[in-house]
This record gives C-alpha cells, sequence and structure tokens, in this order.
C-alpha cells in the first residue's frame, strides 16, 4: 500500500474502510473526517477521540467496512 493509494480511496464518494497494519491491527475509518494524510503518516481517529499516528509502510490492505448506522 502507499499513501497515494489511500489517498485515491478518499476521492469522490466515500465509502467506509479499514486499514490492515502488518502486525495484524485494524484501524475503522467510518468517515472521511476520520482520516489525516501527510506524506509520512497516516492518522486515524477513533470514535472517542483518539488518533493512531501510521507510519505507511506497515499498511499492508484496505478492506471493505460496514457503513456507520443512521
Amino acid at each position: 500500500m502507499s499513501i497515494r493509494d489511500i489517498q485515491e480511496r478518499l476521492q469522490g464518494k466515500f465509502t467506509p474502510f479499514t486499514l490492515r497494519t502488518s502486525d495484524g491491527s485494524r484501524f475503522n475509518v467510518p468517515h472521511r473526517e476520520f482520516i489525516f494524510i501527510t506524506p509520512r503518516r497516516v492518522v486515524v481517529a477513533t470514535r472517542t477521540g483518539y488518533v493512531n499516528v501510521l507510519d505507511p509502510l506497515h499498511i499492508v490492505s484496505i478492506e471493505e467496512a460496514k457503513s456507520l448506522p443512521n
């Protein structure tokens, strides 16, 4: 995965997704407001307001996730 892959995922109509890292951790992105991308880091916020700072080199996949409930 590259930062470009994640940025492309954020273009157009948004669909929730999960980032999976090399250690098996999963980080849900239920809305585009939950993710911030810099040239060297990917920051994913949780629903409780905490953030996870990820090194893009350790992001191994993007998976479809369920939508937020209405």
